[in-house]
């Protein structure tokens, strides 16, 4: 009987903690490395092609140098009638974004790479959520955000805290989109590119 093949590698290209978070509940090991990459918007690059270009980015960022590893990018775009919203930085422009939304609808579109250069594995895709705001006055806003600081989010809105209740509904085929990492895609494409998180097998 041949050995089994070693489990290949998993790296996380991102440094954001709520990336890493969702990571972990697949229960597989894996290495958080930098990306380092311009994440500015390319001249009239619409929300959808913003995420999935710097998810792929990201993704091969690292992976060039980890080619027998399995490398996994994602990056998540918040739009607003066709504008990109990214992270706020700071407060003033977190209300100003939570301003704009207020009573609107906002598309979040978070974007999946996953590589496995050795085996010549690459697959992009996204996951889109929909999320209607309910009409927001200043004091909200600002009581929100003194609660929260949530500004190293997408548009502002933590949906797993406080920013719950922002929302009057999101839609979306995965909850975890919302969050910053599809984790049904994930777990999807982890299995095509090798790595079972319920046998962890290589294929």
């Amino acid at each position: 009987m041949s050995p089994t093949p070693p489990r290949p590698r998993l790296i996380l290209a991102s440094t954001s903690r709520y990336r890493r978070e969702l990571l972990e509940r697949l229960r597989l090991p894996f290495d958080v490395h930098a990306p380092d990459v311009d994440e500015t918007p390319l001249a009239g690059e619409l929300p959808a092609a913003l995420a999935e270009r710097l998810a792929l980015a990201k993704a091969r960022a690292v992976a060039a140098r980890h080619p027998q590893a399995i490398t996994l990018g994602s990056d998540q775009v918040a739009d607003l009638d066709g504008q990109p919203i990214g992270k706020p930085g700071g407060h003033a422009a977190a209300v100003a974004q939570l301003g704009q939304m207020s009573g609107r609808t906002v598309i979040f579109h978070t974007a999946l790479a996953v590589l496995r250069p050795e085996a010549g594995f690459e697959r992009v895709l996204r996951v889109p959520v929909t999320v209607r705001f309910r009409p927001l006055d200043n004091a909200e806003i600002e009581t929100y955000l003194r609660a929260e600081q949530p500004y190293d989010c997408a548009g502002s809105a933590r949906s797993e805290g406080l920013g719950i209740v922002l929302l009057d509904a999101i839609e979306s085929g995965d909850p975890t989109a919302l969050i910053g990492l599809p984790l049904i895609a994930t777990a999807r494409l982890l299995r095509e590119a090798g790595l079972d998180p319920l046998g962890a097998a290589d294929r």
